[in-house]
């Protein structure tokens, strides 16, 4: 039986991948966090086989717990099942320890094939993400500029984008307005740009986010 933790901060959410993985008779699902503190608590006193956790989560992103669990070199598998598109964060995610990148827009039984791949201790990577990997080893020198953001400076761009405020996001991810607003300077600077339309058209333009 594969044991199986959740962290998703949207509880709907949370059910409907519980339950899709439930119907799978190798699949147990022994427990499920909202954020950081909920998983950290859940997995003192858990053992489980696969841990599927989302990018969005409100204080530590779920790249940070990926760099987290790294850095402690805990050895649970990691599927990444997130709402972004794999072309915004499913190399970082993967490069931070991800076994697996999953959008959860797709088909529901590719999360079940993906768990099953990722607790075999085999990566799982759709077509579209290994398209992507092939071209990030063929053509290294080509990089965009958000690519060299960091973590938390691609969230906050990708939410400035989406039309957020700066008090929004810093709500959302648990972090001061002045910390927010010191990302912002970063994204700013390292795009060259100069304020919040130039860096909504730019992430437009690269496919961080949609047309509004």
């Amino acid at each position: 039986m594969i044991r199986v933790l959740l962290c998703d901060d949207h509880a709907l959410i949370r059910r409907g991948i519980r339950d899709t993985l439930s119907d799978a008779p190798d699949i147990e699902v022994i427990g499920e966090a909202g954020d950081y503190g909920e998983l950290r608590t859940l997995m003192r006193g858990t053992k489980c086989d696969v841990l599927v956790l989302d990018i969005n989560l409100p204080g530590r992103s779920g790249l940070d717990v990926l760099h987290v669990l790294k850095d402690e070199g805990n050895p649970v598998k990691v599927l990444v099942v997130s709402m972004y598109p794999e072309d915004q964060y499913a190399i970082r995610a993967l490069k931070a320890g991800a076994f697996g990148y999953v959008n959860k827009g797709g088909d529901p039984a590719v999360i079940v094939s993906a768990v099953r791949t990722v607790a075999q201790g085999r990566k799982y990577v759709t077509p579209e993400i290994a398209q992507m990997l092939v071209e990030s080893l063929t053509t290294p020198s080509h990089q965009a500029a958000h690519e060299k953001l960091s973590d938390r400076e691609l969230q906050t761009l990708v939410m400035i984008a989406s039309g957020k405020r700066l008090s929004d996001i810093a709500e959302e991810l648990m972090l001061s307005p002045k910390t927010v607003s010191v990302y912002r300077a970063r994204v700013l600077e390292k795009l060259g740009l100069t304020n919040n339309a130039e860096m909504t058209v730019y992430a437009i333009r690269h496919g961080l986010v949609g047309e509004t």
